[in-house]
This record gives structure tokens, C-alpha cells and sequence, in this order.
């Protein structure tokens, strides 16, 4: 399983996780509750229940370079085109606007 951590304004928001069933992003209960919470995106309003989608969620998967750019990403990592959540790991822990994704210390191939 692949995980990473979702930053709004540098303040925890959720965790993003891919599976063998597909992808989950949910909310931190902390941020959930804080008087400055905000979506990371409009197509993710807040909620206490977790996100599911068998593909990337267009928000996350519209952070990823696009270009040149994802293929010196690509070529640096060694990392394939269709591996969006290695994608998104690799190149977007300080992308342009509010949302930061920080990959989880412990990354494994389990469930």
C-alpha cells in the first residue's frame, strides 16, 4: 500500500492511500473539527467518511506534471507514466498552491 499524508496550508488535512481495490483519501478527525478547515478540493468537500475511487481522483492526479517536466520526473525516478501515485509521491511534497502531499515514512506492497 501506498500512503501519503495531504497538507492544506501546511496543516494536516488526510491521508491518501492507493490499495489493490484503489485509491482513499480521508480527512484527518483533527481537521475535521478545526475552526479552519477547508476542503482540499471542491470535488472533495469535507466529511467524516473516507473518499473511495478506483482511479487517482482528478484533484490529486491534476497536481502531477505535465511535459517536460513529468518526463525528467519520470527519467530521474524511474518511475512509469501509469504509476500516478508514485508520480504524485515523487514530484508533488511542494507544488504550486495550498496542497502539499508528503509520502508516508513506512510505504509497503500489502494491503
Amino acid at each position: 500500500m501506498k500512503q501519503a499524508e495531504v497538507y492544506m496550508h501546511d496543516q494536516l488535512a488526510g491521508i491518501l492511500s492507493e490499495n489493490s481495490s484503489g485509491y482513499q483519501f480521508a480527512y484527518s478527525p483533527d481537521y475535521l473539527t478545526a475552526k479552519n478547515a477547508e476542503p482540499v478540493s471542491l470535488t472533495l468537500p469535507l466529511r467524516d467518511r473516507p473518499w473511495q475511487s478506483q482511479v487517482l481522483f482528478p484533484f490529486f492526479d491534476g497536481l502531477i506534471p505535465e511535459g517536460w517536466l513529468l518526463e525528467v520526473a519520470q527519467k530521474t525516478w524511474k518511475i512509469d507514466r501509469r504509476d500516478r501515485m508514485s508520480l504524485l509521491l515523487a514530484t508533488c511534497k511542494d507544488c504550486i498552491g495550498a496542497v502539499s502531499i508528503v509520502a508516508l515514512a513506512k510505504d509497503s506492497e500489502d494491503e
